[in-house]
C-alpha cells in the first residue's frame, strides 16, 4: 500500500501545470534564502551544500532504482554530464554568485525572462516556434510581474541599475534554458536514478570551484539562518522542484511551462507579506490576477484541442 506522499506523487504526475506551480513555490524562495546569507555562506558553498545534501536525501529512495539503471547511465554519459553541468553545477552557482552583489528584484526581473530564452533556445534548436497564445501570455504575464516587482510605479523600474552581478545572474538563466530543451534527450531511465545521477555529477564537477574558494579564505559562518538556508535550498528547490519541473517539462514541453516562471516573484512577494509580516498591497493583487491571465492565456489553445479531441 503507497504512503501518503507516494499517493500525492501519483496523483500530480500526470498534472503538468500543478507540478510547474509546485516547481515555482518551492524556486520563490531560493533567491531570498541565497541573497539572505550572501555574507555568511559564500555562492560555491552554498551551492555544495545544496547538491551534496540534495543527494543525501534523495540517495535511500534512488539506490534501488540506480543499481537498475547504471548500465543505461554509463552508456548516455554524455547527456547526462550536460545536464548536470547545465542544470546543477551552472545555474545555481552562477546565481549565487550574482546575489552577492545584486538585490532580489533584479534578479526577479531577469528571471522573468525564462519563457523567453526558452522560446529562443527552442526555435534555434528544434525551429519551434511558439504560438499566438504563447506569445501573448508572455507578454500579459510579464507585465504583471514587472507590475509587482516595481510596486506599481514605473519609476523603480527605470532607476534600475545594472552590475556585474546582473549579468551573472542573465548568465544562470541561459544555462537554464539550455536545461531545460535539452530535458528532451533524457535518457529513459527512472526518475529517482536521473535526479540522484544529476546531483553527484554536479556536485563533482563543482568540488575544484569549492576547493579554489576556500583557499581564497572564504569560509561559511554557521548560524541557525545559515542552517536553515542550507536545509532549504537542499531540499524545496533541489529534490522536490528539479522531480515537479522534469515531469512537467516532459508531459507539456518548454514554451507552455515557461511563462510560469513568473509566478516566482509573485510568490516571493506574497511569502514576504506572510513570513516577514510585510503589507499586503493592491500592486500584488492585481499583478498575481495578470499573471494567472497570462498563463491562462498561454494554455488557452491546447486545452481548446484537447477539449475537441475528447468530444
Amino acid at each position: 500500500m503507497q504512503n501518503p506522499l507516494g499517493r500525492l506523487w501519483s496523483w500530480a504526475y500526470d498534472r503538468p501545470l500543478l507540478l510547474a506551480t509546485i516547481t515555482m513555490i518551492c524556486w520563490a524562495g531560493n533567491f531570498v534564502a541565497a541573497r539572505g546569507v550572501y555574507q555568511d555562506v559564500p555562492p560555491v558553498t552554498l551551492a555544495m551544500f545544496r547538491w551534496g545534501g540534495a543527494f543525501l536525501v534523495l540517495l535511500p529512495f534512488a539506490w534501488p532504482h540506480l543499481k537498475k539503471d547504471m548500465a543505461a547511465i554509463r552508456r548516455h554519459w554524455r547527456p547526462m554530464l550536460a545536464f548536470a553541468f547545465f542544470g546543477i553545477t551552472c545555474f545555481n552557482t552562477l546565481a549565487y554568485t550574482g546575489l552577492q552583489y545584486t538585490v532580489a528584484m533584479n534578479a526577479m526581473l531577469f528571471q522573468s525572462s525564462m519563457p523567453i530564452i526558452i522560446a529562443i533556445l527552442t526555435f534555434m534548436l528544434f525551429r519551434e516556434r511558439p504560438t499566438l497564445f504563447q506569445v501573448l501570455g508572455v507578454a500579459v504575464s510579464l507585465f504583471g510581474v514587472c507590475y509587482v516587482v516595481v510596486r506599481g510605479d514605473l519609476d523603480v523600474l527605470l532607476a534600475l541599475s545594472l552590475n556585474k552581478g546582473d549579468i551573472w545572474i542573465l548568465i544562470a538563466f541561459v544555462t537554464w534554458g539550455i536545461y531545460t530543451v535539452l530535458l528532451r534527450y533524457k535518457p529513459g531511465i527512472h526518475w529517482l536514478s536521473f535526479l540522484a545521477a544529476t546531483f553527484l555529477a554536479g556536485f563533482v564537477i563543482l568540488s575544484p570551484f569549492w576547493v579554489a574558494e576556500l583557499a581564497s579564505g572564504r569560509d561559511i559562518v554557521w548560524s541557525w539562518r545559515a542552517g536553515g538556508a542550507i536545509f532549504y535550498v537542499a531540499l524545496f528547490p533541489s529534490v522536490i522542484a528539479y522531480a515537479c519541473y522534469n515531469r512537467a517539462i516532459e508531459l507539456a514541453g518548454g514554451n507552455r511551462i515557461a511563462p510560469l516562471f513568473h509566478l516566482v516573484p509573485v510568490i516571493g512577494s506574497f511569502m514576504a507579506v506572510a513570513i516577514l509580516g510585510e503589507q499586503l498591497r493592491f500592486y500584488h493583487i492585481f499583478g498575481f490576477a495578470v499573471v494567472m491571465s497570462g498563463i491562462a492565456l498561454t494554455n488557452r489553445r491546447r486545452d481548446r484541442r484537447a477539449a475537441s479531441s475528447q468530444g
